[in-house]
């Protein structure tokens, strides 16, 4: 799959691991679509990279229609990136009584279900394009977290609603063979986005001492490089990549 010349939706493009990786399709030649709450840095960004923003919660299927007919609107549309999320922390039990329902169900909605939503409206237009010499149609990413994994204290809704992701990557891929569309997901270890800047400059730099080899925080930059590959690689189908340093979380 190549990556001039065709369209592609990064949700939360506006910033983070989103807008890294639209930088980096606009900067090969491709047609961005960002789909992200933050209306001004997401005005910006597309402004700066001659793309195209679209106001979506990714969890609203009139959203989610709305940053596809966006991208239909400026070609053949043959790839998602999905990086919108949001990262709650809450124990099961606190110091306050039993973790704020509202709280579990909104981190699935988001993470999961807003996922699986931008998935399922994206692969129904790709399905429709004419194949690429190599049979494809279109690529689809997902952003899952090593909290799939290993989750540590207070990540109950986060590593459940990147299980998920992580769980339906293999099914989507085979789902979707008939239509020569792949599924990928890229789980993201210690990465500096504006969730982790949120935290105290002590912990961010314990956070990246921790990381064997590099020790350094991730950054945007090493999230679209690997995307780019996957794009462009077409044997990479139902995975999930550990981009993560080789670290193992601690239970805090």
């Amino acid at each position: 799959m190549q990556i001039e010349g065709k369209v592609f939706i990064v949700t939360g493009g506006a910033s983070g691991l989103g807008e890294g990786t639209a930088r980096m399709l606009a900067a090969n030649g491709g047609k961005v679509v960002i789909a992200d709450m933050q209306a001004d840095k997401g005005e910006a960004v597309a402004k700066e990279i001659g793309g195209v923003f679209v106001k979506c919660d990714v969890s609203q299927e009139a959203d989610g229609q709305a940053a596809v007919a966006a991208a239909l609107k400026l070609g053949k549309l043959v790839g998602l990136v999905n990086c919108a999320g949001i990262a709650p922390a809450e124990k099961t039990v606190g110091k306050n009584g039993p973790h704020a329902l509202a709280v579990f169900s909104k981190t699935v909605t988001v993470n999961l279900i807003g996922t699986f939503n931008m998935i399922r409206l994206a692969a129904d237009a790709m399905a429709k394009n004419d194949p690429e010499a190599t049979g494809e149609r279109g690529v689809l990413i997902s952003t899952a977290s090593v909290a799939a994994y290993d989750g540590q204290i207070g990540q109950a809704a986060y590593s459940a609603s990147k299980g998920g992701v992580v769980g339906m990557t293999l099914p989507i891929a085979r789902d979707l063979a008939r239509n020569g569309i792949r599924n990928m997901t890229i789980a993201p270890g210690i990465f500096g986005t504006p969730m982790l800047f949120g935290m105290p400059k002590e912990v961010q730099e314990a956070l990246a001492a921790s990381v064997p080899f590099p020790s350094r925080l991730g950054t945007p930059d090493d999230y679209a490089k690997l995307a780019k590959h996957i794009i462009e690689n077409d044997m990479l189908n139902g995975e999930v990549i550990r981009l993560d340093g080789a670290i193992r979380l601690a239970p805090r």
